[in-house]
């Protein structure tokens, strides 16, 4: 397979990355100046989608899916009608897709949010290993989060650009004092920042016990560092014990469980009035109890399944609000992160945000304040009958499965950075996918449907969509690559476009077309490697949880001397081995390395 790659040595169809840069820019002026999504060609999408599915299906199970796309595009035909009924959508609507996706993709799935669907961030290991270092990080967070926050209500937010043109940044005004709303068939995603009365407090939960913390003065200035610590100083000494009932797991249930638990704990009027006050906070920082020691190489993956899922019952998955779009986990070991539920936005503005947070944390030094009498952090109740007692208890056994069944493997590839492809003339991105791509093989002797996403914020209210990096023809493996990306940022792939149809033909009552019941799409749709590209300036990784059972969920970061990797699977999946794909990842990158160096270098 290696010499395949032989192929790779710059390509000049293979274009440098566009890195993301910043102006200042008012908000609502800019967004109205922003295209809207178009709706590709259908013909173009059927057949790229022929493509796509050449790789991955027999040659038999082909012929019949080119049939079913032949009989689907005919003039005057089914493919035609939804095709017009999308194009009608497009112009009636700021964009055609965004309420589609939120519901399909978010809001209508029913497995957990933990492991599922909430990605978790992890920070560098802090190098304190007490309360007070514990704090004072926290407080330093917190201003460095209401710091953000600031240019968000002023709307001086630098407008983001990518090649020249300027990026959708609806999604940063979604992040904060937002939540997901439970419901026994569908869930909704409220955003209190909306409000008339925006609010002003954050939530803070130790030892599963939840307070509200107001981090504004009667002035509307923010608290400062010193004053947020004093505070946080407080919540810990009024939540010493630690055989509290850990109200928060139940938010880890399956999506319908806990619908149902939700409806049955908010009639009581405290407790409505608790969950209340979580869902509306700013965010929540949720402050840890230590783990036991680990190794340093251990300390990434153990922090990455902290962050996806706190640990298990005996640990701190009590300790979240798995609803609230944006939680900080602050470990009394130095171990620190996030987690953030996935409905309102994707990586890259929460990783802008911890950018600028952890920026901000390097140069906040704490200040002493004159002692201004604050009022104590409010300690949230609730009445646990025993009904909610037994969901509690099923949630706790729930989690500790998922946690059992979790194979993580976080690790740093040192041998080299971004910075070797790009010396080669190619896309740190592309090169990574081929690598993957590479490893998988090795691995299984056979290419799966791989999902990249790519971003569609050149267009208003835009989400993602799916670079497809598995392609017909591996020799001209880093060239396809290419492509498709081109295509999806600009709104030409294939995989929204063909839920769009589908969900039009719903839409219309019609029958659904036989593209949709056969066996081609399920397998189109089945992605043994789900993957996703998060840049950061920071030395952090974000880690997802697969998005089918016999998967990997593959998440990475390149700085420009090392790339940081997560990489997950299930245990209860015999196929998958998390540790054993990142070593395969980690052999085929250092062999595409030689491969590139002892080839004679192409004359462009």
């Amino acid at each position: 397979m290696l010499g395949i790659l032989a192929g790779m040595v710059k390509p000049s169809s293979l274009v440098k990355p566009v890195s993301v840069t910043r102006i200042a820019g008012r908000y609502l002026a800019h967004q109205e100046g922003l295209p809207k999504l178009p709706v590709p060609p259908l013909q173009q999408t059927c057949e790229r989608y022929l493509a796509a599915l050449t790789p991955i299906v027999d040659p038999e199970e082909l012929n019949h899916t080119w049939q079913l796309l032949e009989e689907f595009q005919k003039p005057g035909g089914v493919g035609e009608r939804l095709q017009k009924g999308l194009e009608q959508r497009a112009k009636k609507m700021e964009n055609w897709l965004s309420d589609w996706w939120l519901q399909t993709a978010y809001l209508d799935y029913r497995m957990p949010v933990v492991v599922h669907s909430s990605p978790g961030v992890v920070l560098p290991s802090m190098e304190f290993s007490d309360r007070q270092g514990q704090m004072r990080y926290a407080a330093k967070l917190i201003a460095g989060v209401l710091d953000f926050k600031s240019m968000i209500d002023n709307e001086t937010l630098p407008v983001e650009y990518l090649g020249g043109k300027s990026l959708c940044m609806n999604q940063y005004y979604q992040v904060l004092s937002s939540c997901r709303i439970p419901g026994t068939k569908r869930d909704n995603v409220v955003n209190y920042a909306l409000d008339k009365r925006p609010p002003t407090h954050i939530t803070v939960v130790h030892n599963f016990q939840f307070f509200v913390l107001d981090v504004y003065n009667s002035d509307g200035m923010p608290l400062t560092v010193d004053q947020i610590y004093i505070q946080l100083e407080k919540i810990w000494n009024s939540s010493l014990q630690t055989n509290k009932e850990p109200i928060g797991i139940l938010t880890s249930n399956h999506r319908n469980s806990w619908g149902k638990a939700y409806n049955n704990i908010i009639k009581d009027k405290t407790n409505k009035e608790s969950v209340r006050a979580i869902q509306k906070s700013i965010f929540t920082v949720c402050l840890d109890a230590p783990l036991p020691c680990a190794s340093d190489d251990m300390y990434r993956t153990r922090a990455g399944v902290q962050m996806l899922h706190g640990g298990g019952s005996r640990w701190n998955s009590g300790n979240r609000w798995f609803d609230k779009t944006l939680q900080f986990i602050i470990g009394e070991d130095g171990t620190c992160g996030l987690i953030y539920e996935h409905a309102p936005a994707e990586g890259p503005p929460i990783v802008s945000l911890i950018d600028h947070v952890v920026q901000y944390m390097k140069s906040s030094e704490m200040v002493r304040t004159p002692m201004v009498p604050l009022r104590m952090p409010q300690k949230l109740r609730f009445n646990i009958t025993p009904e909610i007692k037994k969901d509690i208890e099923e949630a706790k056994q729930n989690m500790n499965i998922m946690v059992h069944d979790l194979d993580m493997k976080v690790s740093v590839f040192s041998h080299f950075g971004k910075d070797f492809p790009k010396s080669q003339k190619m896309s740190p991105d592309a090169f990574i996918q081929v690598a993957l791509q590479l490893a998988y093989y090795r691995f299984y002797k056979r290419c799966c449907p791989t999902y990249e996403s790519a971003s569609l914020r050149m267009f208003r209210l835009g989400r993602t969509d799916t670079i497809r990096s598995t392609s017909i023809d591996s020799a001209k493996f880093v060239k396809a690559m290419d492509d498709p990306t081109k295509h999806a940022i600009r709104g030409q792939a294939i995989d929204r476009h063909l839920l769009g149809l589908k969900l039009q033909a719903i839409e219309d009552l019609a029958a659904l077309p036989e593209i949709f019941m056969d066996t081609s799409y399920a397998v189109a749709l089945h992605f043994n490697l789900s993957t996703s590209q998060v840049p950061a300036k920071t030395d952090c990784v974000m880690c997802f949880g697969p998005v089918v059972p016999d998967g990997y969920g593959v998440c990475y970061n390149p700085m420009d001397a090392h790339i940081n990797f997560s990489v997950s699977a299930f245990n209860s999946c015999q196929d998958t081995n998390a540790a054993r794909l990142a070593q395969a990842l980690e052999d085929a990158l250092l062999d595409m390395k030689t491969l590139l160096e002892q080839t004679p270098k192409a004359k462009l």
